[in-house]
């Protein structure tokens, strides 16, 4: 394979045993280790035909994953309302659930029940 003047003089000068008798041990195993890094990732034009392919194929969609509680369809609306004090403490009286007592009853009030 015949290289350019350009690609022999970005090429490493290398001894018999694939070493560059310019750089101690420690820097040449660091050479050694930055040429598979680069060599694992992909380039940049590479890099965009593969996401470019990715989008396009049906199958790759992403898988999304939806956390917490599934949306109910009549979920509750959460409102400032002010009300009297003795109503309030008329349902508090009841207990725990008062929030959900007061709710059936104003239901029943407007005739939604």
């Amino acid at each position: 394979m015949s290289h350019t003047s350009k690609e022999a003089t970005k090429r490493r000068h290398v001894d018999a045993e694939g070493r560059n008798p310019d750089r101690s041990a420690k820097e040449d195993r660091t050479a050694v280790l930055l040429d598979r890094i680069k060599a694992a990732f992909n380039s940049g034009e590479e890099d965009a035909a593969i996401t470019a392919a990715a989008r396009t194929d049906p199958d790759a969609q992403p898988n999304l994953i939806r956390r917490g509680r599934p949306r109910l369809s009549n979920a509750k609306l959460a409102v400032l309302l002010r009300l009297d004090p003795d109503v309030v403490e008329r349902f508090k009286a009841g207990g725990t659930g008062w929030q959900t007592r007061m709710n059936d009853a104003l239901r029943r009030a407007a005739g939604l029940d």
